[in-house]
């Protein structure tokens, strides 16, 4: 076991090298100029040239590439030209608001997508199961801003139940950070009205990115129970009486779970991912909304450093799910 997490470490630091190589000379090659992006246009020459010199652009693209490496692997992700703060700074402030996201965008399309999975493969045939698997579909096939805009039209502007834009209100005062996380902080500060009030911001975003992972695991969960019911043993546990419910779920539903691990295992990187449009839309101040304006003002170690950052979520994510399926099923071996 030991031998193989340090293998798939080994791997996992040539992932983000070749990610992060890749992401800089793109960056570099793109028709965008950094230095125009900072400065005002009637900028003098003098300026752009003393700018471009400062941020070590009149130098050889391998010089630049042999620097940043060597400032990465000291901690070093440069300084975001847009904030002028440290790369590693700002994704260590903008990620607990991307992580809350998800984090609740998992828990519900997981939760919703398990009980649908099971549903639609207990009644297969039957109008739940063609409920389920529309619902599944509708979810892959629509994209996540128009999924976003559609929910605001309906929840915050026509029923007036749910806010539209943000963490919370911008009139009211934020709590003492502690975790960096807003609900959390919220929490050890004892204002529970207000924590009500940040879910109520959170109920849309979150729906909304989590809509993709319930249908990956509405699909991935009817297909395993699907494979599981027929199976002999479960017709022995029908047979010894025990209650539909707990044959379905105690026996075929923890046989059926390691292919929607796997799922939801992806999901939890692809999320981030995700964030970016859904972040967008939203006005949620996480991770993507910071990756998106980074792009927009041509904000070069920023951009680089959020594709890191969510390269090195993948690869964490597929190593975590690997060691899951053996605590699941301990026939598996690590070689």
């Amino acid at each position: 076991m030991i031998a193989y997490i340090v293998r798939r470490i080994v791997w996992m630091v040539f992932v983000i090298f070749g990610v992060l190589t890749l992401t800089f000379f793109i960056a570099r090659v793109i028709p965008a100029d950094p230095v125009a992006a900072v400065l005002p246009s009637n900028a003098p020459d003098e300026a752009l040239e003393k700018m471009r010199v400062e941020m070590g652009l009149d130098r050889p693209i391998w010089v630049q590439y042999s620097r940043y490496i060597s400032g990465i692997l000291h901690g070093d992700f440069g300084i975001s030209i847009r904030t002028r703060q440290p790369v590693l700074e700002d994704l260590l402030r903008y990620f607990p608001a991307t992580a809350e996201l998800a984090l609740v965008s998992l828990i519900m399309g997981t939760a919703i997508g398990l009980t649908l999975g099971v549903i639609s493969a207990v009644r297969q045939g039957k109008f739940s199961d063609h409920a389920g698997r529309i619902f599944a579909i509708w979810g892959l096939s629509m994209p996540a801003f128009f999924t976003g805009l559609m929910l605001i039209i309906l929840f915050s502007h026509i029923l007036h139940w749910f806010p539209q834009l943000g963490q919370m209100p911008a009139y009211l005062r934020r709590p003492p950070k502690v975790s960096g996380f807003l609900i959390f902080d919220t929490m050890i500060a004892g204002n529970w009205s207000l924590v009500l009030t940040e879910l109520r911001h959170l109920v849309l975003p979150a729906f909304t990115l989590g809509w993709l992972s319930t249908a990956a695991v509405v699909r991935i969960t009817r297909s395993s129970m699907l494979e599981v019911l027929p199976e002999e043993y479960i017709k022995t546990a029908r047979m010894k009486g025990l209650r539909e419910s707990r044959v379905v779920i105690k026996h075929a539903l923890k046989n059926a779970m390691l292919p929607t691990i796997t799922v939801i295992g992806l999901r939890v990187a692809s999320l981030l991912e995700g964030a970016v449009l859904t972040e967008t839309v939203f006005s949620w101040p996480g991770l993507g909304r910071y990756g998106v304006s980074s792009f927009l003002s041509v904000d070069f170690p920023a951009v680089v450093g959020v594709t890191i950052f969510i390269a090195f979520l993948y690869s964490f994510c597929n190593l975590a799910v690997d060691l899951l399926y053996g605590y699941l099923n301990p026939k598996i071996r690590y070689t």
